[in-house]
C-alpha cells in the first residue's frame, strides 16, 4: 500500500484489514477521481496477491467493484484516523 500511495503521491494516514474488508484514510490530491485512487489500488494489490499466493489465481477477482469514500469536512483527521485504527479492536 505505502508503494502505491507513494507513487500517487497520496498520503496513507491510517490502514487496518479486516478478513473481508479493509478500512483506508488517504490524503490525495483532486489529481485523482476515488474510482481511480480505488482502482489503482485493487488492482496492484490483486497483482501482488496474486503472484505471492498462486492458489489466488484461480479466482476471478479477488476484491469487489465496491467501495464507500467520504470526504473528513468536519470532522478532525486524528477523529477519523482513531477510528480506522480502532477497526481491529471492534467486535
Amino acid at each position: 500500500m505505502q508503494e502505491i500511495c507513494e507513487e500517487l503521491k497520496i498520503v496513507l494516514v491510517a490502514l487496518e484489514c479486516e478478513k473481508d474488508h479493509t478500512h483506508m484514510f488517504l490524503n490525495a490530491l483532486p489529481t485523482f477521481s476515488p474510482a481511480d485512487i480505488m482502482a489503482k489500488i485493487k488492482g496492484v494489490t490483486s497483482k501482488k496477491l496474486r503472484e505471492e499466493f498462486p492458489h489466488l489465481n484461480h479466482l476471478p477477482s479477488l476484491w469487489t467493484r465496491s467501495y464507500f469514500v467520504s470526504t473528513a469536512e468536519n470532522v478532525s483527521s486524528e477523529t477519523i484516523k482513531r477510528y480506522v485504527e480502532q477497526q481491529k479492536t471492534r467486535g
